[in-house]
């Protein structure tokens, strides 16, 4: 087995959490955005939970097990960390890009939350001391650059200077969720990712959950949404989040979080598909040169 796997799963995980912009638009037309938030992440650590205590947990995890040695067990600091990440990647940031959506553009945010990348990237140079070479560097930039332009329908409406505050709160939601990324890192060299996973998922969605409760959201959830909501709780966020962990395990933040910004582009793709929204040349070109700048990354 090689560290190739390690950009596959990075790819697999974007694959997936790429689908749920589209079903997220779906459910938000009749759920508080807060309360889709807390139901997809609960949904995620409770799927997750359930498959633990299936045969299907060992059958899986082995397959997750490539060149890092694992650890089984979990010390005091591991709890620690991933209390850190559950605040930072579970609560915060999905709080923090709330806000900053409802004061600011669609536009505006699209184009800030690609500072998520950037942060992963420079987080995980300056802190955890992670390299790459020229061709790396090359493959981020061209990710980052495609990435800006695929999640933009309009880069001429941008307007950077105005809603101030909500431009603000998208950007710290972005640093926010490198810090969940680069702490992962930790806690990807455990062997149970799904254990992992699903206490991100049940710690984040409760937290969320009693919040919008707090703040007297109407917490209903129609049938017509539910669907939605467990799909992308099952699958965009708990098996996209294992495949994340298994790729910062192999391949390393900076890798990873620029690979997962590929989500955009299948987001693009799949909204064109399923919503008909628009998926012009412009964007396909962008979206051949993020796919170019994986392979250099992993041409590495």
């Amino acid at each position: 087995m090689t560290h190739h796997y390690g950009y596959v799963g990075a790819l697999l995980a974007a694959v997936l959490f790429g689908v749920s912009s589209t079903l997220n638009k779906i459910a938000l037309r009749d759920v508080h955005p807060m309360v889709v938030a807390g139901s997809i992440y609960l949904t995620a650590g409770v799927v997750l939970m359930l498959l633990r205590f299936t045969p299907i947990k060992e059958r899986l995890l082995r397959r997750l097990e490539f060149k890092v040695k694992t650890q089984g067990s979990f010390s005091r600091r591991d709890l620690q960390i991933l209390a850190l990440v559950v605040l930072f990647g579970s609560f915060l940031a999905p709080i923090f890009f709330m806000f900053g959506l409802e004061r600011t553009t669609a536009v505006n945010a699209s184009l800030l939350l690609n500072t998520e990348t950037l942060f992963t990237v420079l987080i995980a140079i300056a802190v955890f001391k992670e390299k790459a070479h020229r061709r790396g560097v090359a493959g981020i930039l061209l990710i980052l650059i495609g990435a800006v332009v695929v999640s933009t329908e309009n880069l001429g409406a941008v307007q950077l200077a105005e809603n101030l505050i909500g431009n603000i709160l998208v950007v710290l939601a972005g640093f926010f969720w490198a810090v969940d990324n680069n702490l992962s890192k930790l806690l990807s060299l455990k062997r149970d990712l799904l254990l992992v996973t699903s206490l991100k998922g049940l710690l984040g969605g409760t937290a969320l959950l009693g919040l919008a409760f707090l703040l007297g959201i109407p917490m209903s959830v129609p049938l017509g949404s539910l669907p939605y909501v467990l799909t992308v709780g099952a699958f965009s966020i708990g098996f996209s989040i294992v495949l994340f962990l298994f790729a910062l395990r192999e391949i390393g933040a900076m890798r990873t979080g620029a690979i997962f910004s590929t989500s955009s582009l299948i987001g693009a793709f799949f909204a064109f598909l399923v919503l008909g929204e628009s998926f012009t040349a412009l964007k396909a070109f962008f979206g051949v040169l993020m796919l170019s700048g994986v392979y250099l990354l992993s041409a590495e």
